[in-house]
């Protein structure tokens, strides 16, 4: 099996390249050829037997994405994006990587499987971005998609292409709402959700952290774990169950930043929470009070998508898989 990671460089696809690594298969099938493309070349995963192929390339270029596409991946999981922030704050390089991009693929796809037969399973990373104020109390799939937001913009307009030309026979694709992936590890990057996962992974590692916005904001989370878990099953399920209507949210919890703070000092102490320093950022603020806050993910459970239940595990899971589960001495 020949599986492609676009976006492999970023958090969520070293992930899964990292995990496709250890299971050396999908699906029951074995993973012969991992193919991992980014605007830079993404680093192979440890232990992989198989054949690693690392492109460098702009999925935006016109002509680009066909040289992936050529190859006839088995698999394609389409990551690459620009995030919320710098979307909004850069409106042409949003719409030239998350739109143009997408279609770019979507198109060679098409493309290749008219010059012969090809079908690839393409998993799709949509975001809660689609949805926009005002909200009910939870959000559903049957939900309008009136985001307020050009990267929320963007994303729901790969989601109509991805029904569309999966209902064309094209390929067969999945769309897949990440709630904000906390707590992410490395650096912080551009994402205006960033400081929901730096307001805990510094403090975890005995650092002081910056909180842009009031504890009463609430959010839905789910791990870096949970993600990868949502598209190894996104790339394995019966999609049959999903008839045409083939982009869901992802399960994930509900929590505002004062239940994210209670919860590190549940795990890590007074210390930790105490290395939390509030600054608001009006930029941020404005951003955040248009998102969604909570959800009824009752289809994505049916269909056997699942993840954490309570904060401390979020915490938990980044201190085992980021900290080998030690906690900082604090002075």
């Amino acid at each position: 099996m020949h599986i492609l990671i676009i976006g492999a460089a970023g958090m969520v696809g070293r992930k899964l390249a990292g995990r496709l690594a250890v299971d050396g298969q999908l699906g029951g099938k074995g993973v012969d050829v991992l193919t991992l493309a980014d605007m830079v070349e993404a680093e192979a995963p440890a232990g992989f037997t198989g054949e690693v192929r690392k492109v460098a390339l702009d999925i935006s270029k016109p002509g680009e994405v066909e040289k992936l596409v050529a190859a006839r991946p088995d698999v394609i999981f389409h990551l690459a994006a620009i995030v919320s922030g710098e979307a909004e704050a850069d409106f042409e390089k949003g719409y030239a990587i998350n739109l143009d991009g997408t279609r770019f693929l979507f198109e060679a796809i098409r493309l290749e499987s008219a010059r012969e037969p090809y079908k690839p399973r393409v998993v799709f990373s949509s975001s809660i971005a689609v949805f926009g104020a005002p909200f009910p109390e939870k959000i559903g799939d049957e939900f309008f998609t009136t985001p307020l937001t050009s990267y929320g913009t963007q994303k729901a307009m790969g989601e109509l292409l991805l029904a569309d030309y999966s209902r064309r026979g094209f390929f067969d694709g999945i769309g897949i709402r990440l709630p904000t992936i906390c707590i992410r590890p490395g650096k912080p990057n551009k994402a205006a959700s960033g400081f929901f996962s730096n307001i805990l992974r510094e403090p975890l590692a005995g650092q002081e952290a910056v909180l842009p916005v009031g504890e009463d904001v609430r959010h839905w989370h789910a791990s870096p774990r949970s993600a990868v878990g949502f598209l190894l099953h996104a790339a394995t399920m019966d999609l049959e169950r999903l008839g045409w209507r083939r982009n869901l949210s992802m399960p994930g919890l509900s929590a505002t930043v004062g239940e994210q703070i209670e919860a590190l000092r549940r795990v890590a102490g007074d210390k930790a929470v105490k290395l939390i320093r509030h600054e608001p950022d009006p930029f941020i603020m404005k951003i955040v009070a248009g998102w969604s806050r909570d959800f009824d993910t009752s289809r994505a459970e049916s269909l056997g998508f699942t993840a954490e239940k309570n904060f401390d595990e979020i915490i938990r899971v980044h201190v085992e898989d980021e900290l080998g589960g030690k906690l900082p001495t604090y002075s």
